[in-house]
């Protein structure tokens, strides 16, 4: 099943045709990925060389792809004007642009931004607090959303002979602590909106409690709620209903015993926790005793895909999200700055 799964995803990216931003080029890892994701017409690498590591870019430019210094790139100075624009108010001095300009991550970001390329993977190397402050400042949030968050792909072990199990959504587990009811709600609008276009099916929502329709009451219960309540306001078409214990969202039998008449329990694919607690424990459980394979984080929310990984990710790792960002890419839209 998770090789099924993505293998699909990166057949679906690569019919898209995306140009996707590598700014850690003097990684091995990175290098070996964007050689394999160009080979394999999953998405057309486009590298920014660190110009803090000059001994990298032969390997980089031996790999006869676009690769752009940002010492030497004219558009530099844009990178500066735009920092400049965006963070002169919040204490930004031109001496720190200029510097940031050379940083490659912030480069690569900022070619997300004018839309030459259509997002951006990095965080082999970068922290995720570097690689999601820069896409805050740069590319910023999609419309209507006011918080960036993250989801796992939870791909389940295929056991013989049993039917094929169902990717599941899990979401937030990665970036944000203690949201409130607003935040959940972006959080759970801004995962629909991504599973479309990465797993391809129709988003059905279940936001978890320990409670189920009242069975239990507290203060992150109330909170669940109001998050439920705001979603059915802002996206009306979107299938979803809480609050829900992660059984009663998942099966069948017993969601007709707790949660009688609800459209969406039973079936749900999309598993919005109240905190990142919940969240976290719950992936890293599945994973290690379900035995499923968890894909991400994958940063959601953003006005154009600028996808983190972790510190710890293989060559494979790094295909798989760069496959991930050109789905999530989307249509084109225009450049942030004209």
């Amino acid at each position: 099943m998770t090789d099924g799964f993505l293998e699909q995803v990166r057949a679906r990216a690569s019919r898209l045709g995306r140009r996707i931003a590598f700014p850690e080029t003097a990684d091995s890892r990175t290098v070996e990925a964007v050689a394999i994701l160009s080979a394999r017409r999953i998405v057309t690498p486009v590298l920014v060389l660190d110009p803090g590591a000059p001994q990298s870019h032969g390997a980089a430019r031996s790999l006869g792809l676009e690769c752009i210094d940002p010492d030497s790139d004219p558009r530099r100075r844009r990178v500066v004007e735009s920092l400049l624009e965006l963070r002169s108010r919040k204490g930004l001095t031109a001496e720190a642009a200029e510097r940031l300009s050379r940083d490659p991550l912030v480069f690569a970001d900022w070619l997300v931004r004018i839309h030459e390329v259509d997002g951006c993977v990095a965080g082999a190397v970068r922290t995720t607090a570097d690689v999601l402050r820069f896409a805050l400042w740069l590319v910023g949030p999609a419309t209507g959303v006011r918080t960036v968050s993250s989801s796992f792909y939870m791909v389940p072990r295929q056991l013989p002979d049993a039917p094929v199990a169902e990717v599941l959504t899990f979401t937030d587990c990665a970036v944000v602590q203690q949201p409130d009811a607003s935040q959940l709600a972006d959080i759970a609008i801004a995962a629909a909106a991504d599973r479309q276009k990465i797993v391809g099916d129709e988003p059905v929502i279940a936001f978890l409690s320990y409670s189920t329709y009242g069975s239990a009451e507290g203060t992150s219960v109330s909170m669940v709620r109001e998050a439920v309540a705001e979603v059915r306001r802002r996206a009306p078409d979107l299938a979803v209903d809480g609050e829900l214990q992660g059984d009663a969202a998942l099966v069948p039998a017993v969601a007709a015993r707790k949660a009688a008449g609800s459209r969406i329990a039973g079936r749900a694919n999309v598993l919005v926790y109240p905190s990142l607690d919940a969240g976290n424990i719950a992936y890293k459980l599945v994973e290690r005793l379900g035995g499923a394979r968890a894909i991400g984080p994958i940063v959601q929310g953003l006005r154009r895909p600028c996808s983190d990984l972790s510190r710890g990710a293989s060559t494979d790792d790094i295909i798989n999200v760069s496959a991930i960002t050109a789905l999530q890419a989307g249509d084109s839209s225009p450049s942030l700055d004209r």
